[in-house]
């Protein structure tokens, strides 16, 4: 997989300096902007990792005009065969992932998404959506899922967005994963009339609100990582159920060359 315009090129990681570049991104992010941090981080080298990421597929964008840090934006993807050889799923830490697990259909797994402050808002994540639908149309993916985050842990500034997202967009049934154990936060925090969602949307994140609007939904219960400093949610995407127009972002390519 490689796309590439004038500016930036899209591809997998393909060897180590790729990985370390795409970390390199992601501690800027995660630990230098929102202040997370984990076991695995290297604050001497100024890099994001953990156990997983050897697992995974790294899908990188690249922008060709840059001197360092050529890196500016991330995805990290896990199929479910790799899945089964790693023996668990990244987000089992925090769901119970036995609906979809259990479910028989092609999973992918995202993770750890990101993209460069500079480039936000301009078509980095257009770029990176791009390359993901090229991805879950190779390989047959029929439900995509992963962690995602809100910035913090104050319950009382997450109310309202946490009990939109249950009351509007909780996963049907047969895919409803579950937060686990001691860090779990029920969602339904506000009945549904004091829920204003103009105001709920503003305090949700962009990536959030980007897998809402094609067709994506949420689990039961957030989780808190302190660790982390955010709050999560189990965002979860079937491509069957989405509508036409969404779904075929996601097939447009059917019977190009790979």
């Amino acid at each position: 997989m490689i796309t590439s315009d004038a500016q930036f090129t899209l591809r997998l990681a393909r060897d180590a300096e790729d990985l370390h570049a795409a970390q390199r991104l992601r501690y800027e992010v995660f630990v230098r902007e929102l202040g997370g941090d984990g076991p695995m981080v290297d604050h001497a080298a100024g890099i994001e990792q953990d156990a997983f990421d050897p697992y995974y597929d790294h899908l990188i964008l690249i922008d060709e005009d840059r001197k360092t840090d050529r890196v500016v934006g991330v995805y990290r993807l896990l199929t479910d065969e790799r899945a089964r050889t790693l023996g668990r799923y990244y987000s089992e830490s925090e769901y119970d992932l036995a609906p979809l697990v259990q479910s028989g259909r092609r999973l992918l797994e995202l993770g750890r998404s990101c993209v460069h402050r500079d480039y936000r808002g301009g078509t980095a994540m257009y770029h990176l959506w791009n390359g993901l639908a090229d991805y879950v149309h190779q390989r047959g993916i029929e439900v995509l899922f992963g962690v995602a985050s809100f910035h913090g842990t104050d319950i009382e500034a997450l109310k309202l967005p946490l009990s939109y997202l249950y009351h509007h967009h909780l996963a049907p049934e047969p895919l409803r994963v579950r937060a686990r154990g001691d860090h779990r936060l029920e969602m339904d925090l506000l009945p549904p009339d004091q829920i204003d969602r103009r105001a709920a949307m503003v305090a949700t994140p962009a990536l959030i609100k980007a897998y809402l609007r094609v067709g994506g939904c949420v689990g039961d219960g957030a989780y808190i990582d302190r660790e982390f400093n955010t709050t999560d949610v189990c965002l979860v995407m079937d491509t069957a159920a989405m509508s036409a127009r969404h779904r075929d972002f996601y097939t447009r390519k059917a019977g190009a060359p790979g």
